[in-house]
């Protein structure tokens, strides 16, 4: 279980700034933001009048540009002393955090137990904001559970109200960066959200064409693979992965897809799902999800060495990379075989089809390039460049057809006049 929190972060640029100079950031770094947010002063000229000297110094704003990383800057030393003091307290709380929206993430067997690491948690959080200025949404915190069990699950709820009056009750669903969690991470509710938008972003097509007047089969297509697949499988790895249960979002997805085939086709609902679909040339949903999941499984070995996902997997990182405490070496073999993971599908199709190689090898220097062995297997034909021969020739074969159907037809005429 876990809760998270938003943060109204006012701050204090002064604190700032010495938040710079201690992380050792460079002189011209600190030196910019010194005259971009203290003492900065300015005066305003109309005609012949020229006011005093004012200050005005800037603040930081949520939609700035420089407000998500003097943010975490401002933050870093508060989650730093944070940590020192649940380590003191053997206090058994992970920290997530994404700008002002921080996650504190509490594991045991006992609902009873992580409640009470949770809030004393909060107790420590809460001290430790007011005293760097910052102030806490309580009205935007929330507590969310996940259970293992099958079943009705009921967990209790949070109380805060020795703190700020606040209960906290969990949810069935929860939504956090657009994913939607449930309390078996099946993730039926984000499949559920996404088809639905994807659904009314079709029927909202509609009015842009029939299929008598308006807009072409072919554009139709284009405008459901640009527009409306993106939608529907936006985050699909959280539920498309080896040894998951795909029955229930392949159907949902296969009849979203017919829709979307009986809008392009302008055909009748009781015709055959499989040919109105080859007809509007939509591919099949499970051939198009497997094809996105192998290049996603391959676009993580371009990740930089010291990335998580890298020391994670069984990949060959730098020798001075610190273990991971989650690393897939770390596990068991039974453990490995029952774990379901997109990270297990990326280190299979590691160990599997990409050997480990030096980058530095002398075969990869510059001048050397591949030869062809086999040269009697291939055959090439070359373009014509001359457009009118390539004409004459189109024209010979037609006019060669067309004599050939004449005297079949001839034929068949004779015959039935004997007959």
């Amino acid at each position: 279980m876990f809760y998270y929190l938003t943060l109204k972060i006012l701050v204090h640029n002064k604190l700032l700034l010495l938040i710079l100079n201690k992380t050792r950031f460079d002189q011209k770094v600190s030196t910019f933001f010194s005259n971009y947010l203290v003492s900065k002063k300015t005066k305003y000229l109309w005609n012949n009048f020229s006011s005093s000297l004012c200050n005005i110094n800037v603040s930081v704003g949520q939609k700035l540009a420089l407000s998500p990383i003097l943010s975490a800057l401002y933050l870093s030393p508060i989650f730093y002393i944070l940590e020192k003091h649940l380590k003191i307290l053997k206090i058994p709380i992970s920290i997530l955090s994404f700008v002002d929206n921080e996650i504190f993430i509490s594991q045991n067997k006992s609902l009873f137990i992580s409640n009470t690491n949770l809030f004393y948690n909060y107790n420590i959080i809460l001290f430790l904001l007011m005293r760097f200025g910052l102030v806490m949404k309580h009205s935007k915190t929330e507590v969310f559970h996940f259970s293992r069990p099958h079943g009705a699950f009921n967990p209790p709820s949070l109380d805060f109200t020795p703190l700020s009056e606040l209960i906290l009750l969990s949810k069935p669903t929860w939504r956090y960066l657009d994913f939607i969690f449930d309390c078996k991470l099946s993730f039926w509710s984000h499949i559920n959200f996404y088809v639905n938008k994807a659904i009314s972003t079709i029927k909202c097509m509609k009015i842009l064409g029939n299929s008598s007047r308006g807009l072409i089969s072919l554009w139709k297509r284009w405008l459901y693979r640009c527009c409306a697949l993106p939608i529907v499988l936006y985050n699909f790895q959280l539920w498309y992965y080896n040894k998951a249960s795909l029955y229930y979002p392949l159907n949902i997805l296969r009849k979203m897809q017919w829709r979307t085939a009986i809008w392009i086709t302008g055909a009748f609902h009781m015709l055959p799902t499989a040919g109105v679909k080859a007809i509007s040339g939509l591919f099949p949903i499970h051939l198009h999800l497997k094809k996105l999941y192998n290049r996603f499984l391959l676009r993580g070995f371009s990740l930089p060495s010291n990335h998580i996902i890298k020391s994670i997997i069984n990949s060959d990182g730098p020798h001075n990379q610190a273990k991971h405490c989650l690393s897939i070496n770390s596990l068991a073999l039974k453990q490995v075989l029952c774990l379901r993971s997109p990270l297990i599908d990326i280190d299979n199709r590691y160990n599997e089809f990409l050997p480990s190689f030096t980058l530095l090898d002398k075969e990869f220097s510059s001048g050397n390039c591949l030869c062809d062995n086999f040269p009697d297997c291939f055959s090439f034909y070359p373009q014509l460049h001359n457009i009118s021969d390539q004409l004459c020739k189109l024209n010979n074969i037609t006019i060669t057809l067309l004599f050939k159907h004449l005297q079949i037809l001839q034929l068949a005429l004779s015959f039935l006049i004997w007959a």
